[in-house]
């Protein structure tokens, strides 16, 4: 059977992470002008942690080698259909294309659950709403601040008394 080769990649990474019992047969890796720059294998039972899917790992171990959270350019090889989590890790790092093996089906017709994550809308209650309001405030006017020190150092002089933005 002829395969992809990055999907082949995956493919035969999933299987050590599964002959490991580290996790379920999936996994992941980003391409970026045709050579492998992430990998990574489901490694939810090794880590006790069910966040340490096959494309989370890819995803953090990507962003380490590059230097950066923004995966522009990337495309990503997955074994399965990425669950809501890794979608939204997939989205949030600007990764160009998602190519995957199985569907969630194909996931769910060997004891995975991932389906329900599809159709379910948890409920959220609302809670302080105000203070965590202030605590975005705040954040945005230290952001603001800070982009205006970076602003005032390539211009090359002090923006205010508690800064010391030029050296």
């Amino acid at each position: 059977m002829k395969t992809n080769k990055f999907m082949r990649a995956a493919i035969n990474e999933a299987y050590k992470g599964i002959n490991k019992h580290e996790g379920g047969p999936f996994w992941c890796g980003h391409s970026q002008s045709g050579k492998i720059v992430g990998r990574g294998h489901n490694k939810v039972l090794l880590m006790h942690d069910c966040a340490c899917h096959g494309e989370m790992m890819a995803i953090r171990d990507a962003c380490k080698k590059l230097g950066t959270f923004d995966l522009s350019g990337c495309d990503i090889y997955t074994t399965s259909s990425p669950c809501p989590m890794c979608e939204g890790a997939i989205q949030w790092s600007n990764i160009d294309h998602v190519y995957a093996g199985c569907t969630i089906e194909d996931a769910e017709n060997i004891g995975f659950r991932d389906k329900v994550f599809h159709e379910e809308n948890r409920e959220e209650t609302r809670l302080d709403r105000e203070a965590c309001s202030k605590l975005f405030e705040d954040y945005k006017k230290q952001i603001l601040k800070t982009i205006r020190c970076l602003f005032v150092k390539l211009k090359q002089v002090s923006c205010c008394a508690a800064h010391s933005c030029y050296n």
